[in-house]
């Protein structure tokens, strides 16, 4: 496999987090090099930082500035899982680490796909979708305040949260949906719950409705987010694009990549319109740290979509030719029955990530 290569070398963040995280993200990191190989593009440049229980421990805050501020000089970066509910206080009640990242860098869009993998199991195979999140309002306190969680106690027995839809983040986060459909197979679906909070995610649903006559070659429906649950049980493969305010959006897409296989196959990006954030949608599962049990294809596949990102936005078929190379390389090696324990397979972390640099490299 060959391609035009990159005119730059790219610079990545390495953030391994907790739990899990110091064994997955390795192992993506090993697998985007032999598809950089593979493509016949530059190798990139990656760059570890600090962040986590570890850097609580060395900088005495799991989020540094340092590694912040580092952050902003590099095109894009790979977020290991983070175990905030474990920290020492008072980190534990503040704003987690990925939390603080997309908040800082204005990351706000979502992109959680769920695809089942041939010759793995699936609680629902042909699943193909992608949940399309709004990220930086909705439901979730710690995403739509300024400063502060948007969490608050008047007395010790009522708590409140503030859930905030405003026009322009559901705009900019529906152009999304529309142009990710637009290039698969121009279906895209609103779920909200306007039956019930007829305000706030009415206007949701109304403003994507709005941006939908921009796009006219994409066929548009809605549902209510209780109804859609059910709706993916019964048909998932029937689904192409779902864009959601924030809260929504991660429970569908906890959901969807259990129907697909499991939660350990589930990717996400989080993106503004400058940086990019590979993050595999499940935790850090301190269970099974340290191992040789976790299933790495979340991370790979979230490297992958971080190539593919960062080779639309620099126009970088080399990129592009990557990410084709590492799902090609990850999907022949599940088909071969190489994976790990939860999707039916006895490959550890290790072993599954050279399997999957092998198959990478016998395909050029």
């Amino acid at each position: 496999m060959t391609a035009p290569r990159s005119a730059r070398t790219y610079r990545l963040g390495l953030l391994e987090g907790d739990g899990i995280g110091p064994e997955i993200v390795p192992a993506a990191t090993r697998a985007v090099d032999a598809a950089l190989t593979a493509a016949g593009a530059p190798a990139v440049e990656w760059v570890p930082l600090p962040l986590g229980r570890d850097a609580i421990e060395e900088h005495g805050t799991p989020s540094p500035e340092s590694t912040l501020a580092a952050l902003d000089e590099l095109d894009a970066w790979l977020l290991g899982p983070h175990d905030s509910a474990a920290y020492p206080e008072p980190h534990r009640s503040r704003l987690n680490p990925s939390g603080t990242i997309r908040t800082r860098f204005g990351l706000y869009a979502n992109i959680r796909p769920a695809k089942s993998f041939e010759g793995a199991k699936a609680m629902v195979p042909g699943t193909d979708l992608v949940i399309v999140r709004e990220n930086t309002e909705g439901f979730y306190a710690d995403r739509n305040t300024h400063a502060g969680t948007g969490e608050f106690m008047p007395t010790p027995d009522v708590a409140i949260a503030h859930g905030i839809i405003t026009r322009p983040a559901v705009e900019r986060i529906a152009h999304t949906a529309f142009q990710l459909a637009r290039g698969r197979r121009g279906k895209l679906t609103i779920v909200h719950k306007a039956n019930v909070l007829r305000l706030t995610t009415g206007l949701f649903r109304d403003v994507c409705r709005e941006i939908a006559e921009q796009y006219p070659d994409v066929t548009v429906d809605d549902y209510h987010i209780d109804a859609m649950t059910v709706h993916l049980l019964r048909r998932a493969p029937e689904f192409d694009v779902i864009v959601t305010e924030n809260m929504f959006g991660d429970i569908l897409s906890d959901l969807t990549g259990e129907l697909a296989g499991s939660l350990g196959i589930a990717p996400s990006i989080n993106v503004s319109d400058r940086q990019g954030m590979a993050q595999a949608a499940h935790g850090s599962a301190p269970d099974i740290a340290g191992k040789d049990l976790a299933n790495p294809i979340a991370m790979m596949l979230s490297s992958s979509m971080l190539l593919q990102w960062l080779g639309d936005r620099h126009q970088d078929a080399g990129l592009r030719a990557a990410a084709a190379a590492l799902d090609a390389g990850i999907a022949r090696t599940v088909a071969a029955g190489t994976c790990t324990s939860d999707m039916g397979g006895s490959a550890g972390t290790t072993a599954f990530a050279a399997a999957v640099a092998a198959a990478i490299a016998d395909a050029r």
